[in-house]
C-alpha cells in the first residue's frame, strides 16, 4: 500500500473511530441533548469557519439563494438529527442507540426513491426488512445499565435521528457542487443560532469538567472528524469506505460495555449484526466497481 492510499486510510478510519466515542463524551458531559448539540455547533462551526477561511474558501463563495435555502435546511435537519441522537443515548443506551441509527442509509435509498424516482433494487428492499428486523428484536430484547428493558422512547429517538440524517444527507446530494467543509461550516453555525434560545431551558453544565467534555466534543468529535473525513472520503474505494464504517458502530458498542457495563444479550448481538449487515454491507455492482478503479 503506499503512502497516498495509506494516509485516507488512516484518516477515514481514524474519524469512525471518534464518532464511536461521541455517545461517552455527551454522557459524560451531563448536559441535556439541546445544550449538547448547541455546544457543538457552536465551538465545531466555529473551528470549521476558521479553516475554511485560513484555505480562502469563504471568502471566494457566492451561493445562490436555492443553494443557501438548501444548505440551511439541511443544517436544520442535521442539529435535529444530533438532538434526537444524543437524547435517545439516555433512554436506551449508547449501543443501541448507535446500531439502530445506522438504519439511516436503508432511509437515504427510500428518500431518494420517493422524491428524486430513483430505482428501488429488491436487494435493497430484502436489507431494510432484515435491517428493521433488526431493530424489533432489539426493541423486545435489549437492557439498559440497570437491567432493566430499554426504553422505547429512546429507540424511537434512534430512529427519529436516522430519518432526519438521511434527510441531510438527501439535502447535500443537491448540493454537491459545494464543497463539504464550507457546508458543515454553514449548517453547524445555523444550528448554533437555531438552538441558542434552547439554552433557557436547558443550559450549558455549571462544571468546568461538563464544559470540558463539551469542548472535546466541538474540536475533536465536530472540527477535526470533519476535516479528517472530507480529507479521505474521496480518494477511497466506495467498499473500502462502506467497510470501514463499521468502526463508528463497533467501537461505540465496545465502549458502552467497557465503560458503562452494558452486557448486550445474544438475542440483542444478533439483532445489532441483524442491522449492522443490512445497512452498511458494501454495494458491489458494476457502478461501484467503475467507481472503485476512477477513486484509487
Amino acid at each position: 500500500m503506499t503512502n497516498s492510499e495509506t494516509r485516507p486510510l488512516l484518516q477515514w478510519s481514524a474519524a469512525m473511530a471518534m464518532s464511536g466515542t461521541i455517545g461517552a463524551v455527551v454522557l459524560e458531559s451531563g448536559a441535556a441533548a439541546p445544550a449538547v448539540a448547541f455546544a457543538r455547533c457552536f465551538v465545531g462551526g466555529a473551528l470549521l469557519v476558521l479553516w475554511c477561511l485560513s484555505r480562502g474558501w469563504l471568502r471566494a463563495w457566492r451561493p445562490s439563494r436555492r443553494d443557501l435555502g438548501l444548505a440551511v435546511l439541511g443544517g436544520l435537519f442535521l442539529v435535529g438529527n444530533w438532538v434526537l441522537l444524543f437524547a435517545s443515548y439516555a433512554l436506551s443506551s449508547i449501543s443501541v442507540s448507535t446500531v439502530v441509527y445506522h438504519t439511516q442509509p436503508l432511509i437515504l435509498v427510500g428518500l431518494a426513491a420517493a422524491f428524486l424516482g430513483e430505482k428501488v433494487a429488491k436487494s435493497h428492499l430484502a436489507r431494510a426488512a432484515i435491517a428493521f428486523g433488526g431493530v424489533a428484536v432489539i426493541s423486545l430484547s435489549a437492557h439498559g445499565e440497570d437491567g432493566k428493558p430499554v426504553q422505547l422512547a429512546g429507540i424511537a429517538l434512534a430512529l427519529g435521528a436516522a430519518v432526519l440524517y438521511a434527510g441531510a444527507s438527501f439535502v447535500a446530494k443537491q448540493l454537491k457542487h459545494i464543497r463539504p467543509h464550507l457546508l458543515a461550516a454553514v449548517q453547524t453555525t445555523v444550528g448554533a443560532l437555531v438552538l441558542a434560545p434552547a439554552l433557557l431551558i436547558t443550559p450549558l453544565p455549571s462544571t468546568t469538567s461538563g464544559l470540558l467534555w463539551l469542548v472535546l466534543l466541538g474540536t475533536v468529535h465536530t472540527a477535526l472528524m470533519y476535516v479528517l473525513m472530507y480529507a479521505s472520503i474521496g480518494k477511497l474505494p466506495t467498499t473500502t469506505v462502506a467497510l470501514l464504517s463499521y468502526l463508528y458502530p463497533v467501537v461505540a458498542v465496545l465502549v458502552d460495555i467497557a465503560c458503562y457495563g452494558h452486557r448486550p444479550s445474544w438475542l440483542e448481538a444478533l439483532g445489532m449484526l441483524a442491522v449492522l449487515a443490512a445497512a452498511l454491507a458494501p454495494q458491489r455492482s458494476r457502478r461501484t466497481e467503475k467507481q472503485r478503479v476512477k477513486v484509487s
